[in-house]
């Protein structure tokens, strides 16, 4: 619980700005590198790298919520994977007006910046094809902890990307609604997550649920250390973290 509540400090510091956050424990790597970390949280400072992860985080979460209404039987979860693709086919679409504006053509797959990235869309592959083969309540409790725990590690992200392109007003702009948008999933996930727990058991399937989006793959952009678990069972087989936001030093 401790954890959960420490998530819901940060999603909201995030969707406020989080200005002093990000003035903190922040490391760029400029043209050396092309990637900014912060607090753990690794982006690309090109542009278009960062977009490209933008739209391959959309495509997936689409790709998901389309799973979601089809291997699912519980309203609660076919209702948030239907808002899932209707949401996030809005927000690329906008992202692609972006970038064609701005002349740049995106990839559908990033080239993985490091092996740390390499191995978290490898863990994004392996999540797919695990959803692809469950139903009913085990799919929920995979799909729904996954969720939490992807919306934690991309809030993050989008932290070090708006605090990479201050200068870029279009852009950020864009960073700053879609962390607003991604905080709310973020609650609605885990919201889901406690209906979920009360329906099979705190005990039993709960307790594994909230282990499951504990794992840490920043898989969806950039990369997180401790990228890349994979695993198999209804507790989540990749997930993004709340631990990895819980560790301000890291």
């Amino acid at each position: 619980m401790k954890q959960t509540i420490q998530g819901f400090i940060l999603a909201g510091t995030l969707v406020l700005g989080g200005t002093a956050l990000a003035q903190q424990g922040s490391k760029t790597q400029g043209d050396k590198g092309g990637t900014t970390e912060l607090r753990g949280f690794v982006v690309p400072t090109d542009e278009k790298a960062l977009l490209e992860r933008l739209h391959y985080t959309n495509q997936l979460e689409i790709k998901l919520g389309q799973l979601a209404q089809q291997n699912s039987t519980n309203p609660d979860v076919k209702s948030f994977g239907e808002q899932m693709v209707r949401e996030h086919t809005a927000a690329d679409q906008k992202l692609m007006t972006l970038a064609q504006g701005r002349g740049l053509k995106l990839s559908d797959t990033p080239k993985p910046m490091n092996d740390m990235e390499k191995k978290a869309m490898a863990a994004d592959k392996a999540l797919m094809e695990e959803l692809q083969a469950l139903k009913g309540e085990p799919f929920d409790s995979c799909y729904i902890s996954n969720q939490v725990g992807d919306h934690d590690a991309v809030l993050g992200k989008l932290m070090a990307g708006r605090q990479a392109l201050t200068g870029n007003a279009q852009l950020t702009s864009l960073l700053d609604e879609t962390s607003q948008r991604v905080a709310h999933h973020r609650q609605q996930a885990y919201s889901v997550l406690g209906k979920l727990g009360q329906t099979m058991g705190v005990g039993g399937a709960g307790s594994g649920m909230q282990k499951g989006s504990e794992s840490d793959t920043g898989g969806h952009m950039g990369t997180h250390p401790g990228s890349g678990a994979t695993g198999t069972g209804t507790g989540g087989s990749t997930g993004s973290g709340q631990s990895g936001m819980q560790q301000p030093k890291k």
